[in-house]
């Protein structure tokens, strides 16, 4: 259900009886149990859009207002639209809600499981929200339109600005790497367009429960798989199955990095002429091809954004081993259903060859402010306030992980295991298909991802996939933005 919230200005007197009873809860923020500054310390040498809080005007209270940095934004609202996902909306409400006390700046809230739907007529009538949290890879493409069409505001200086209600700057919150990718800085010109938000590690989700039941090994090698495979079919087990096929996104990318390494992936996301018939890349096509013929025949009708669920459900059923997806699974399915003994477990892909390399992608949403916006610097203030210590303990109690500094040693239960994943010698994949201008009837996901049902119900086969990637790839070639 669409929720639609306004955050008002609270009363100085709200304002100080909220931060005289609130500290700074233990979680996954850099600083951990330490207490937030106060206002006072916090606001030295902050920094926002347009030298906001330099002036010298005295407010109705007689305080000098140069106090406080947010004081050209007085009586802004900002509109913010943010997917609903398993993680939920109240972490939105309670987000925006700590960021008008922390800033003054007013927030209308918008959140929708099918938030493209909601938000969409309006921008085709030119109101574009202030800020959007919507990532890539979604059926309806949106963001991705919205990156071809050059439709995203360059938020490069956001990095440069102080986190308010801290004295870090928002560089130094975000961990290493993920303002680096493709994911965040689409046109490779070195300028950061889209937020890296909740992340997740991506790999096999799997009931470690039946496994362990059946003394059945977590396979290493894909020939291990195919072996794991044959013996959970006499036992009328399919080895896979996979929620949508939009959730090959991250194990075509990390499969990729398998079969070729990093240059590999590189060249193949930007469709370097001859690459897709290169022996990584057939390595990659045979692996899906072979993987399609161990898959539960019911994925494909099930493999929407309505029934997906239902998927995700065969393997807490024991009616498929893996599946790939993410860490947010766990609460996605938490009320649901599953066989006695289950319990999660996640692994990274297996490697081509035993002793080679295994990866696991590093999956993450992204926030953006479209060009159309009407209050794009109070924007950036509230893109800088993502990564604050108070936003991400608030997003962390509903599961959603920022990539901050230091935080997986915040986390706890499950996610301890999944994020952990890096740490035992398995590789991150990070980085997506670049970004080219649009091409009437092609699209990343149409041409690499969504043929894997096909595949999976016979509809299709191998060569006629790889035929029809080299033909999309060369165009998209020719219209690299």
């Amino acid at each position: 259900m669409k929720k639609k919230i306004l955050c008002t200005i609270l009363s100085v007197s709200m304002m100080a009886a909220l931060f005289a009873g609130c500290g700074s809860e233990p979680g996954p923020a850099e600083g951990g149990d330490d207490a937030p500054a106060s206002d006072e310390d916090s606001s030295a040498g902050e920094e926002t859009p347009d030298d906001a809080g330099t002036s010298a005007e005295e407010g109705e209270d007689g305080a000098d207002a140069s106090d406080d940095p947010y004081a050209d934004f007085a009586g802004t609202t900002i509109s913010v639209a943010a997917i609903e996902t398993a993680y939920g909306s109240d972490m939105w409400k309670e987000v925006a809600e700590a960021f008008t006390a922390e800033t003054g700046i007013e927030v209308e809230l918008t959140t929708d499981k099918n938030l493209e739907d909601v938000i969409g007529p309006s921008m085709q009538g030119g109101d574009y929200p202030d800020v959007i949290h919507l990532a890539t890879g979604r059926e309806a493409g949106l963001t991705e339109q919205f990156i071809k069409d050059n439709m995203i505001l360059d938020i490069t200086d956001v990095l440069s600005m102080t986190v308010p209600g801290e004295t870090a700057k928002v560089s130094d919150k975000i961990a290493e790497g993920f303002t680096d990718t493709s994911l965040t800085n689409p046109y490779g010109d070195g300028k950061t367009f889209l937020a890296p938000m909740f992340y997740s590690p991506c790999g096999l989700f799997y009931n470690a429960g039946l496994l362990e039941a059946k003394g059945w090994e977590v396979p290493k090698t894909w020939d291990e798989m195919w072996e794991l495979g044959d013996k959970a079919k006499e036992e009328d087990i399919y080895l896979f199955t996979y929620p949508t096929a939009g959730y090959f996104d991250t194990f075509f990318y990390a499969l990729m990095y398998s079969a070729g390494g990093p240059e590999f992936f590189d060249k193949a996301t930007h469709y370097e002429e001859g690459i897709w018939e290169t022996p990584e890349a057939k390595t990659c096509f045979d692996i899906i091809a072979k993987l399609a013929s161990y898959t539960n025949p019911i994925t494909p009708a099930q493999a929407n954004d309505q029934d997906f669920t239902q998927n995700q459900q065969l393997v807490l059923d024991n009616k498929a081993i893996f599946m790939p997806n993410g860490t947010w699974i766990v609460g996605e399915m938490a009320e649901a259903p599953r066989e006695e003994g289950f319990q999660w477990g996640m692994t990274a892909l297996p490697a081509v060859k035993s002793g080679e390399d295994c990866y696991s992608y590093t999956w993450f949403e992204q926030a953006w402010i479209p060009q159309g916006a009407e209050n794009q610097d109070a924007a950036k203030v509230f893109t800088a306030f993502l990564y604050s210590d108070k936003a991400c303990d608030i997003f962390a109690k509903s599961g959603a992980v920022q990539p901050v500094v230091n935080i997986a040693d915040k986390l706890e239960g499950d996610n301890v295991m999944f994020y952990s994943i890096y740490e035992n010698g398995v590789k991150p994949a990070m980085g997506n298909f670049a970004a080219f201008d649009a091409i009437p009837g092609v699209e990343v996901r149409t041409v690499f991802l969504d043929p894997v049902n096909s595949l999976v119900s016979g509809d299709m086969t191998e060569d006629d996939w790889i035929k029809s990637v080299i033909s999309a790839s060369d165009q998209m070639r020719e219209n690299l933005k």
